[in-house]
């Protein structure tokens, strides 16, 4: 299967402890080696582990594409060099900002990023220049959290059910990729706290259904391997 479904520390939001791109995912360094390896042969890419700032809420506090991470101030220079570790070369931003959760903060591929429009517009060049790509400020359902209610991949988007159509709109020109709409986790409509993904393949939380793995497929272009 190019979806997975697991959960991490007993949860199924697994996106709040782990984030993927195209190049590497992170956890935190106490996730087993087995889930580890689940998440590498379902996403084709490499695991790194580290906490972000002692956190293992790693999904959370920071946000990447394949060009750069973005972390809170609090983030530790031996958890920057674990990153750098696995991926040499990738632009790391340090926000000096009071604001911490970058992974609810901002929604990211790799052509294009979206973020919460309370963000300066210091702050969201910062974003642009580690991400490399560019970045404008919007809104999902209304709600500023946009990554915390989407999750996108170089191949498309699945973003919250009540997302607007002028959002939507908005999601397609900035991320260039279709967007469609579903839950996971049984409902929960906070998409990105619930799953990882990258263009070979998802991670689920545990208990999504078989209903919304169908439109994860979908959305995200990651279908049953032959």
């Amino acid at each position: 299967m190019a979806i997975e479904l697991i959960g991490l520390f007993g949860c199924a939001s697994i996106g709040v402890f782990s984030l993927a791109t195209e190049k590497i995912a992170v956890v935190p360094p106490i996730v087993s080696n087995a889930k580890a390896s689940q998440l590498e042969k379902c996403l084709k890419i490499k695991v790194v582990r580290t906490t972000i700032g002692g956190s293992v809420l790693v999904g959370a506090l920071a946000s990447a594409n394949s060009n750069g991470i973005v972390l809170p101030h609090y983030v530790a220079e031996e958890e920057v060099d674990a990153i750098k570790s696995e991926v040499p070369d990738i632009n790391v931003a340090v926000m000096e900002t009071k604001r911490t959760a970058y992974g609810n903060l901002v929604l990211a591929n790799d052509k294009g990023v979206i973020t919460d429009p309370r963000l300066k517009a210091e702050d969201l060049a910062s974003i642009s220049d580690a991400l490399g790509v560019e970045v404008v400020t919007g809104e999902i359902a209304g709600l500023p959290y946009v990554g915390s209610l989407a999750t996108a991949t170089n191949k498309g988007a699945l973003a919250h059910p009540l997302l607007k159509e002028e959002e939507q709109q908005r999601l397609k020109e900035v991320l260039k990729v279709p967007v469609d709409l579903g839950t996971i986790n049984c409902g929960i409509p906070y998409v990105g706290m619930g799953m990882i993904a990258n263009s070979h393949g998802a991670v689920a939380g545990f208990v999504t259904t078989g209903p919304e793995l169908f439109i994860i497929g979908q959305a995200l272009d990651v279908v049953k391997e032959e």
